[in-house]
């Protein structure tokens, strides 16, 4: 075991790296040599500390999750394994196995390989098993008949089709959960919710069954995930990233018996509620109630709906670690605007989601992952000050703030990205760019989609989208959303050179004399 450990670090952080890391360091030792010792004096000390202590908290708040996922992963999460295989050993085995998955038109190559790894996976575990398919059409259908006839002729495995009867994901899940309801399953079934281009890593249902019978507790839990992605390098690495920033989420908020989500991907429930009409339900027909948008259902985000349900319940909900889930993904052109669309809808599904799980307090959510939810709505924001106060000290004061600021983030971004890396399959330089980009790309998209919640567009199922009417009221509320953008996005600027002390605010004395000024007009 130390033999592999050793092997795979090396492997890791191999001379490529090592001379990357050199060269990057190189970089933020220029930053920091070309920094004037004078500095503080003329941009004024309050911009420094309000860059330095917002850096300081969020960097604390990321240790945090780092040192919870470190417990999770190295004390919490091991005990969980023993017992599940404890008693699995004993013989404990679940009725049956129920694997829900919905497609829409997927290329062949990934239906075959998703429908070989749900039978691989049923015939290691030896549990009767069957696959409800939620689909769209025809062709589909045919192909998983065919392959489940010709591969898994030797297994008590069966296969139903739960053709949908309206658009959309969240019409396939309905239907093929309202098929279950129908014929009825075992409460201590375990169903299994993923989509048709997630493929199953070897024993990832011998790894996560035993789970809930070990813990009668347990009612839900995703798993880990990776990329493969046909298509540009860099956004490989964009969602390499991505799914080491999820690891390291995930382990932290399983300590606290909850997760943020329950990913559409891959996730196993209990079958105690999913079959239960409000389950379904909602689902189906989830929607928010807006000041601004009205009524309007959900497109994507069915992953968010099962994850509120659950949360409202109380259910306890853990993080696997180590059962994988592939994801393959087919990127055309440069992928910015994949990236964009992908965010959009992240972002949307968050925020869209967000308030009322806030809502429903500390005490039934969880104190940890209440603030979680908090900060979510914070970060969006905080995010906005470097940028903003790098921009206009420089403007306002000496361009080499700006230096100062771009060292700053080289510095701080690395120190991150190395603890990514350790959650990553390899140290890529770009991951201290990337992450900077992302999340101030991920915070301008936030606010953007905070007054339009009621935008939607997915361009997988059809490419749905919902939110973009041309008719009046659909144009004054697009104005009104503009307008409350542009409110917000100077209410931030203000506050930022206030509390910086780049402007100040105008004394009684001025604002009276101004006042009297304008009453001689």
């Amino acid at each position: 075991m130390i033999v592999t450990r050793m092997a795979a670090f090396l492997c890791k952080w191999n001379a490529r790296a090592c001379f990357g890391i050199g060269v990057y360091l190189s970089l933020i030792a220029l930053g920091l040599l070309t920094v004037s010792g004078r500095l503080w004096d003329e941009i004024g000390g309050n911009v420094v500390i309000v860059v330095g202590a917002l850096g300081i908290w969020r960097f604390g708040w990321w240790s945090t999750h780092f040192a919870r996922s470190l417990i999770y992963a190295r004390l919490v999460y091991p005990r969980k394994r023993r017992a599940a295989e404890r008693v699995w050993s004993e013989g404990a085995r679940p009725h049956g196995i129920h694997v829900m998955v919905t497609t829409y038109l997927e290329r062949r190559e990934t239906t075959e390989r998703v429908v070989r790894s749900i039978i691989d996976e049923v015939r290691s575990l030896g549990v009767p098993a069957v696959i409800w398919l939620g689909s769209g059409d025809a062709s589909d259908e045919e192909l998983y008949s065919e392959l489940v006839e010709r591969q898994a002729a030797d297994l008590d495995l069966t296969l139903v089709i739960a053709r949908q009867t309206r658009p959309g994901k969240r019409y396939a899940i309905g239907t093929a959960l309202r098929a279950m309801r129908r014929q009825g399953l075992d409460p201590h079934d375990i169903v299994v919710f993923m989509d048709g281009d997630a493929v199953i890593m070897p024993g990832m249902l011998g790894k996560c069954v035993p789970l809930f019978l070990a813990d009668p507790a347990l009612e839900a839990l995703t798993t880990d995930e990776e990329v493969v992605v046909y298509g540009p390098r860099w956004i490989d690495t964009w969602l390499t990233m991505r799914f080491a920033q999820r690891r390291l989420a995930m382990q932290s908020h399983a300590l606290s018996g909850k997760v943020l989500t329950l990913t559409g991907r891959l996730s196993l429930f209990r079958a105690t509620y999913v079959t239960r009409r409000d389950f379904i339900e909602i689902l189906e027909e989830d929607h928010l109630n807006h000041w601004l948008w009205g009524r309007f259902r959900f497109l994507s985000g069915d992953d968010k709906s099962t994850w509120y349900y659950m949360l409202r319940i109380g259910a306890k909900m853990i993080y696997v670690p180590d059962a994988l889930c592939l994801t393959i993904e087919y990127i055309e052109g440069n992928g910015s605007e994949r990236m964009i669309q992908n965010l959009r809808r992240w972002s949307g599904n968050m925020l869209r989601n967000g308030s009322r799980a806030i809502s429903l307090g500390p005490r039934r959510v969880g104190p940890f992952i209440w603030w979680c939810l908090v900060d979510q709505r914070i970060a969006m924001w905080t995010m906005l000050i470097g940028p903003i106060l790098a921009v206009t000290a420089s403007i306002g004061t000496t361009p080499l703030f700006l230096i100062t600021y771009l060292t700053w983030v080289l510095i701080t971004r690395l120190l991150q990205s190395m603890v990514l890396w350790s959650y990553s399959r390899q140290v890529d330089l770009r991951y201290p760019v990337l992450l900077y980009v992302n999340q101030l790309a991920n915070a301008c998209v936030k606010v953007y989609c905070l007054f339009r919640l009621s935008k939607q567009r997915w361009t997988n199922r059809g490419n749905q989208s919902a939110g973009f009417g041309t008719a009046l009221i659909d144009r004054t509320r697009e104005i009104i959303a503009c307008g409350l953008t542009v409110v917000s996005s100077l209410a931030i600027l203000i506050f930022t050179l206030l509390l910086a002390g780049l402007v100040q605010v105008p004394s009684s004395y001025t604002i009276s004399s101004a006042l009297a000024a304008i009453g001689q007009y």
